[in-house]
């Protein structure tokens, strides 16, 4: 049952954005409350709340939430300071960061200017860089039901790919400031079957 309504909110864009979104088993919360940091641990990076925001101060590292999450609807807005040649990602059903890496090994959504919306090793989650707008705030949302994901970028279809390997993981920011720039992240909210969240 659980898995049939998060489908709908797969299948059907609108259902997500509309409010009382909500389907029975479903539970919607904000993973980020606009000033703290309750909720998410962060590692080798230096991680702020400023103006309701995430920033993104300084660092090679990434922050991610303490529950891990299986199917769910993440959406996300997300600004880089630089106009060019930014980098940060997006880390779905992502696994521990290995002890001498800087970030997990897989399931990042790239926020790299020149590589928006790509996951590396699914060889079909390519999206187009033009989709993103530089300098200015940036819709994302990521749908995901067992193997299966779609990426919206800025209200448009980016891709709808199959070869998910893990069953759940942590949602996770990637902070690359010394090559990619500062970045700003607001409006987190996840969307899950109930019970899918690990410790909810």
């Amino acid at each position: 049952m659980r898995t049939l309504a998060l489908a709908a909110l797969l299948l059907v864009p609108s259902l997500a954005h509309a409010a009382d979104a909500e389907q029975p088993g479903e539970k919607s919360v904000a993973l980020f409350d606009g000033k703290t940091l309750d909720g998410w641990k962060v590692e080798k990076c230096e991680v702020e709340v400023r103006d309701g925001c995430i920033f993104l101060k300084a660092g090679n590292g990434w922050m991610y939430t303490e529950k891990q999450y299986g199917d769910f609807v993440l959406e996300l807005e997300w600004k880089a300071l630089k106009t060019e040649a930014f980098d940060s990602g997006v880390y779905i059903r992502a696994e521990e960061r290995p002890e001498k890496a800087n970030w997990p090994a897989r399931n990042q959504i790239n926020l790299r200017q020149d590589l928006l919306g790509n996951i590396k090793e699914i060889k079909e989650a390519v999206a187009r860089p033009e989709m993103a707008k530089p300098g200015e705030w940036n819709q994302m949302r990521v749908a995901v039901i067992g193997t299966t994901a779609t990426l919206e970028l800025n209200g448009k279809p980016a891709w709808k790919i199959d070869g998910l390997k893990r069953p759940r993981g942590y949602i996770g920011l990637q902070c690359e400031v010394p090559a990619g720039g500062q970045f700003l992240f607001r409006n987190i909210r996840i969307t899950t079957a109930t019970r899918t969240a690990i410790g909810s």
